[in-house]
């Protein structure tokens, strides 16, 4: 039960006091909370509630300075706890606010969405949105627990779960090896053979706790194991990057244009990083067939994959400059050099970061990808 291992994490840090910040959407049950944790903590003065507002539009400066204001108001200190408690937008900016409260307050995580579970709430980084750019203020400040809240996974509308996966296979492809014993596939085995079968496994129409757990589990273990090597981004751990420089293109294009998993509603702009990243992925698997000799079995083996479990999106030759540009405001570009830094793969499980991509190669992947999705 979350509650239980919650109120445990949190006993365990012993704050003087703790603060909520969830989004009511969430379905966390802040009374339950509140009541296990004072339970378990008598002498704790009773926990305090700050209502989040989840979406990019609302992942901003202004409401960094509504969490602080808050945190002030309620006496918070660098001995207190600021629970964040939904999604990656939640995680995000609730840590990012933990990062710069009194230069540093301790801040745990609760994930209710398989894409904040696999990327926003492990590994440190914090931040908002600012000046249209994603993520372009933010700093590392690292959780002192994040917890995956398999339940409220379990009911997640589908744009959410299509957001999830994206990250899921971007984890199966910068580590293969260590994903092959959930499908009991040997390693020595044909490498688009291996790769079918674990994206099988990773099919979001197939979706039950049991397997979501498996999968959550294995993608924090490995962006732990990343992380602890490289925890501010020198080398390493820029091969969690796979998918997110053209990912990240498509995605500010998506949201510019108020558009999201192919879908036209303002509802669904927090749906769009996932599902860009695992378009994003498909246009770095092009690039490494044509820069670095990945077979091109690989490329067509997620090429179906990708027709048969996410929409199209609406990219069409008009949009190359508007992408080119998106992707030049991209943290891990140079400003020496007209190219794009992409992380791309020699083999399965074998990624290269600071693979700089010029325009022409780019415009080039960007034809394939949409003739692989049948544009």
């Amino acid at each position: 039960m979350i509650y239980r291992s919650l109120a445990e994490r949190i006993s365990a840090l012993a704050p003087d006091r703790v603060f909520f910040f969830v989004d009511p959407a969430s379905g966390f049950d802040f009374a339950e909370a509140a009541a296990m944790l004072g339970a378990a903590m008598p002498a704790l003065p009773p926990a305090e509630m700050i209502r989040a507002r989840a979406g990019e539009e609302h992942k901003t400066p202004a409401q960094v300075g509504e969490v602080l204001s808050a945190l002030s108001r309620g006496g918070a200190t660098r001995q207190s706890l600021l629970v964040c408690v939904g999604g990656g937008v939640t995680t995000d900016l609730g840590g990012f606010a933990a990062a710069v409260f009194k230069r540093g307050m301790r801040y745990g995580n609760v994930s209710t969405t398989i894409l904040g579970a696999v990327d926003a709430a492990v590994g440190g980084k914090t931040g908002v949105n600012f000046m249209g750019l994603k993520n372009e203020v933010g700093a590392f400040h690292f959780p002192s627990f994040s917890l995956p809240d398999i339940e409220a996974m379990a009911g997640l509308p589908r744009r959410e779960v299509l957001s999830g996966f994206g990250e899921v296979v971007k984890c199966v492809f910068i580590g293969f090896r260590r994903f092959l014993p959930l499908v009991g596939v040997a390693e020595g085995a044909p490498a688009d053979d291996a790769l079918g079968a674990l994206l099988g496994y990773c099919a979001p129409d197939m979706m039950e706790a049991g397997r979501l757990e498996a999968l959550v589990g294995a993608c924090v273990a490995l962006k732990e194991d990343i992380v602890g090597k490289d925890p501010r981004e020198s080398g390493l751990r820029k091969v969690l990057n796979f998918g997110h420089t053209a990912g990240h293109a498509l995605e500010e294009l998506a949201i510019a244009r108020g558009m999201a998993s192919g879908v036209s509603t303002a509802d669904d702009a927090g749906s769009a990083h996932g599902v860009a990243v695992a378009h994003g992925i498909l246009i770095a698997l092009i690039l490494s067939e044509r820069m670095l000799g990945l077979p091109r079995r690989i490329v067509s083996v997620y090429a179906r994959w990708l027709r048969g479990h996410y929409p199209p999106l609406p990219v069409t030759c008009a949009d190359y400059p508007r992408l080119w540009q998106l992707g030049r405001h991209d943290k891990k570009n140079s400003a020496s050099d007209d190219t794009l830094r992409f992380v791309l793969l020699r083999g399965l499980g074998s990624p290269e970061p600071d693979i700089p991509v010029g325009r022409v190669d780019f415009e080039a992947a960007l034809d394939l990808y949409q003739e692989l999705q049948g544009r």
